[in-house]
């Protein structure tokens, strides 16, 4: 029986990512070739590159062809040569309009220390030899996509997370965190903040009556990123919102000695 075919559109983007997204071709290439899969390839402009030729970061023709595909490999977006236009024609607008539109509402972001790398950490081989973390973040709500206003002498950016978008990703942390250790960490800063209130108020919630097998701990964000650092290989499956995750995947990846 023949394969199904399959649609994937290669976004290069900027800086590194045509380099990286050059070396996934090859790959696709050689299974098309060598594992009789039927992969149909094509490649468009995102980002900084579409900005310098579009005028845009994402043309409407590249959007909708990126709904249509089975599967969309993008490499970077933004770079120092764009950094001085509007927020509205950055290139990272084209990211968050993806991740937006695509509901790409969970974001996996793996920290793994292989063996080769144990020496390239900043922290001690003792501290990082076996790291194998896995940190969910929520990527299409919080503060990135709430209403933002600005004026000579004030500016806001508002922060809004429903019930259902907490439990759609808590669920696919705690999926993961099942066929791992069982163990589950959920990172707020509920001392402060009302959404993050919701969130461990759902949280809890919903652990207990899908989940009551999971060992679950919770963290402030500001306690949880000097944990990382003091007792990374504790943790074995993360979850948090959309800012804390964008800051602590940042963290956890210098852990394995390279982003």
């Amino acid at each position: 029986m023949a394969n199904k075919t399959r649609k994937i559109l290669l976004l290069p983007g900027d800086g590194i990512g045509p380099e990286v997204v050059a070396e996934v071709r090859r790959i696709l290439e050689w299974m098309n070739k060598t594992k009789s899969l039927d992969f149909v390839l094509s490649q468009e402009l995102i980002g900084g590159a579409s900005i310098d030729a579009n005028k845009v970061p994402i043309t409407d023709e590249v959007f909708y062809k990126s709904l249509e595909s089975d599967a969309v490999i993008l490499g970077a977006c933004g770079g120092p040569k764009w950094d001085n236009l509007e927020f509205s024609k950055k290139p990272e607008r084209a990211l968050l309009k993806l991740r937006k539109e695509l509901k790409l509402f969970a974001n996996l972001r793996p920290a793994i220390c292989f063996k080769q790398l144990v020496d390239s950490s900043t922290l001690k081989p003792e501290i990082v030899s076996g790291l194998d973390i896995m940190i969910v973040r929520e990527l299409t709500g919080g503060i990135y996509f709430g209403e933002k206003k600005r004026n000579d002498n004030s500016a806001s950016d508002l922060c809004i997370y429903t019930t259902e978008e907490i439990e759609r990703i808590i669920r696919v942390a705690a999926h993961l965190a099942s066929g791992r250790t069982k163990k589950l960490c959920s990172v707020d800063k509920a001392n402060v903040l009302e959404t993050s209130r919701l969130w461990r108020d759902t949280t809890n919630k919903l652990l207990q009556n899908e989940y009551p097998d999971l060992e679950v701990e919770t963290l402030l964000v500001d306690a949880a990123a000097m944990h990382l650092l003091s007792r990374p290989s504790e943790f074995d499956v993360m979850v948090t919102e959309n800012m804390f995750g964008d800051i602590l995947t940042d963290e956890a990846s210098m852990l394995t000695g390279s982003l």
